[in-house]
């Protein structure tokens, strides 16, 4: 039994509702039911009624939603506790960042930022866009950055969360050349499916991707061969030849300038911004002081450049 699936069954039992559920834990609800599912094997039993709409709890359900509340708020604070000991002792931010920002954007914003808070100390998380969110929401991080889309925005409240826009990243799609211009053109030729390198269904890029190519009526002229949650492994496989790769600019700047990949002409542009979020309420006074030290840097900074 994982503790996210208590934290779901808890959210439904709230919500009385998969997919306002889903949404608020940000996982599809296919996904979303099979946590749910899951749960119930190890417990069992049926703990959700699924016959009555808004859903509601079996008595086993009711049962086991009072103890994962007293459960999670144990665990909660035990983690608090131990994060605030840990910050006491060491001072470090830490950042949830996704795989893509985490190589492109993290280590060029974080030599900036140094260079105007060098007592910073910082660690990095690492990991998918719906885990590193999460991490932010459980408080088991600090700061989280992420994309941001208006087609799949993030459901972080604004009445418990601060959001600061960065910057943007710019995603369009690139492939290996063949002299002077790309092996594959776009629109895609007719009466070809053009090799497609993908993001793994659920990955925030491709989630954003196959929404700009639905818009675009373009998404049947692609096939699929392969796919992966990596940027950097898209990335690869695209030099390599492999297929056409949607990229953000920043992940591919050098490899464009080297020449080793090429934008495809007239390819939708997809204008992603760079957000940073943090909780608005700290457990911790020594937490509360660095995250705010950098939030007061960072909204300074954007009141001198508002673009």
């Amino acid at each position: 039994m994982e503790t996210k699936w208590l934290e779901d069954f808890v959210s439904l039992a709230q919500t009385r509702s998969f997919s306002r559920s889903a949404q608020l834990r940000h996982v599809t609800q296919p996904a979303f039911s099979r946590r749910i599912q899951s749960l119930e094997a190890w417990a069992g039993t049926d703990l959700v009624d699924r016959s009555s709409y808004p859903t509601k709890l079996t008595a086993a359900g009711q049962v086991l939603y009072e103890q994962a509340l007293s459960m999670l708020q144990e665990l909660q604070a035990t983690r608090s506790t131990l994060r605030t000991h840990v910050k006491a002792v060491k001072g470090v931010l830490e950042f949830a960042v996704p795989h893509t920002l985490a190589i492109s954007f993290f280590p060029h914003w974080m030599a900036a930022l140094r260079e105007h808070l060098p007592q910073l100390r910082s660690r990095l998380i690492a990991m998918n866009v719906h885990d590193a969110v999460l991490r932010l929401v459980e408080g088991s991080c600090d700061v989280l950055l992420a994309y941001h889309h208006p087609s799949h925005p993030i459901a972080l409240d604004p009445m418990h969360y601060d959001m600061l826009v960065l910057g943007h990243d710019m995603v369009t799609a690139y492939a290996a050349p063949t002299g002077d211009a790309p092996k594959w053109t776009w629109p895609p030729a007719r009466g070809q499916r053009t090799p497609w390198l993908a993001y793994a269904s659920g990955a925030y890029l491709g989630l954003v991707v196959e929404s700009a190519l639905k818009k675009a009526s373009a998404i049947d002229a692609f096939d699929r061969v392969y796919e992966t949650e990596m940027s950097e492994s898209v990335k690869a496989m695209a030099v390599e030849g492999q297929g056409v790769a949607f990229l953000p600019a920043s992940a591919v700047a050098n490899d464009v300038a080297r020449g080793r990949l090429l934008p495809l002409a007239g390819a939708p542009e997809i204008d992603l911004e760079v957000r940073i979020y943090r909780q608005r309420h700290h457990t911790a006074a020594d937490e509360q002081g660095l995250t705010d030290a950098l939030w007061a840097h960072l909204a300074k900074q954007q009141v001198k450049d508002p673009a």
